[in-house]
C-alpha cells in the first residue's frame, strides 16, 4: 500500500524505527506518488541506507541492494551470460547433432542463460510479486561510465540487452540512490531524481533516535552522549561521528555498565565513536576530560 499523505509516510517510517523530519518524509512521499527515483546525499552514517531498508520492510517490498565500488560494471550490476551453461549446451547439441540448426545460436542467448544481477533483478521483481526497493548505495564510489549506464534505468526503468532488446519493468521499483559525496555525481543523474540532503539531526531528533534504537539506555546517559556528539560535530575533525556512531557508542557504554560519561571511559571508547587516529589523538586526555565536564555541567543544569 502506498501512503496517501506525508503524515502516513512519517507514521510508516516511525513504525520501522526510523525518525524522519518533515522534509525527508515529503521527499519519500513524492518519490512514491510520482514514481521518481530518490537521490539521498549526505555524510556517512546519517541514515541514508537505513531509509531504504526501512521502506522495503514497512512497504512489504523486497530490498535489492547494489553496493557501488570503483570498477563496477554491467556484468556485476545488471546482467551477464551464464557461459558455463552455454558451453555445456553447445557440447550437448554437438553430441546430438542439433548444433547446426539456425535457431541454436539464438537460443544460446535466451532468458534461460541470462544471469540477473541486482538492477535487472529489481526491474523484474514486479512481474511475479510486489515491486522492489532498489538501493544503489554509495554511487559516488562508482565510475562515471557506470553513471551514464544508469540513465536509461532511471528514466525508463528498463535496460537494453543487445541480444534480447529492451527489458522494461512491468511495475517500476522504488529506486533509492545514496552518495557520501566523496565526489560529485553527474547532473544528468540528479535531474532524473528527486533530491534530498540528509543532514546530521538536531539534538532533539538524535535523542528520539536513541530512544528508538537503544531504548535500554538511561535518559541521563543518552542526553550526555547526544550533547557530547553534537559538540564533536562542531570541531574541525577529519570525520565527524554520524548517527550510526552515536548509537554504537551508546550501546558500547551500556555494555560497560556506564550510567554517565567520565573521562576514562570516554578515552577508552573513542574508537567506537571516531574512525581516524588523528581525531582520536586530538580528543584523548585533557580535551576529552574538558568536554565531559562541559557536557555534564550543561546537561545537569
Amino acid at each position: 500500500m502506498t501512503p496517501a499523505c506525508i503524515d502516513e509516510v512519517e507514521q510508516l517510517l516511525a513504525a520501522g524505527g526510523y525518525v524522519a523530519g518533515r522534509r525527508l518524509a515529503t521527499a519519500v512521499f513524492l518519490a512514491l506518488r510520482l514514481g521518481r527515483p530518490l537521490f539521498l546525499e549526505g555524510e556517512a552514517g546519517v541514515g541514508k541506507t537505513e531509509l531504504a531498508k526501512v521502506l522495503a520492510a514497512t512497504l512489504g517490498r523486497p530490498l535489492v541492494r547494489l553496493q557501488c565500488y570503483e570498477g563496477l560494471d554491467v556484468s556485476s550490476a545488471v546482467y551477464e551470460w551464464n557461459v558455463p551453461r552455454q558451453m555445456l549446451a553447445i557440447r550437448l547439441a554437438e553430441a546430438s547433432g542439433t548444433a547446426a540448426g539456425g535457431t541454436f545460436a539464438k537460443d544460446l542467448f535466451s532468458r534461460e542463460f541470462l544471469v540477473e544481477r541486482p538492477i535487472l533483478k529489481a526491474l523484474e521483481a514486479g512481474r511475479d510479486g510486489p515491486p522492489a526497493v532498489l538501493l544503489v548505495d554509495e554511487l559516488d564510489r562508482a565510475d562515471e561510465p557506470f553513471e551514464a549506464y544508469l540513465l536509461e534505468v532511471l528514466s525508463d526503468f528498463q535496460v537494453t540487452i543487445p541480444e534480447l532488446g529492451a527489458i522494461a519493468s512491468p511495475v517500476p521499483p522504488l529506486v533509492v540512490l545514496t552518495s557520501n559525496r566523496t565526489r560529485e555525481v553527474h547532473d544528468a543523474i540528479k535531474r532524473r531524481c528527486l533530491y534530498h540532503w540528509v543532514d546530521y539531526p538536531s539534538a532533539e531528533r538524535e535523542l528520539e533516535i536513541l530512544a528508538r534504537k537503544a531504548p535500554e539506555a538511561a535518559e541521563a546517559l543518552s542526553r550526555e552522549v547526544v550533547a557530547f556528539v553534537q559538540r564533536l560535530r562542531g570541531l574541525d575533525l577529519f570525520k565527524s561521528p554520524g548517527v550510526a556512531e552515536t548509537i554504537d557508542w551508546t550501546r558500547a557504554l551500556m555494555a560497560l555498565d556506564a550510567v554517565a560519561l567520565d573521562p576514562a571511559t570516554v578515552d577508552d571508547t573513542l574508537g567506537v565513536l571516531l574512525k581516524y587516529q588523528d581525531d582520536i589523538a586530538r580528543l584523548q586526555g585533557s580535551e576529552a576530560a574538558a568536554l565531559v565536564r562541559e557536557i555534564r555541567a550543561r546537561v545537569g543544569a
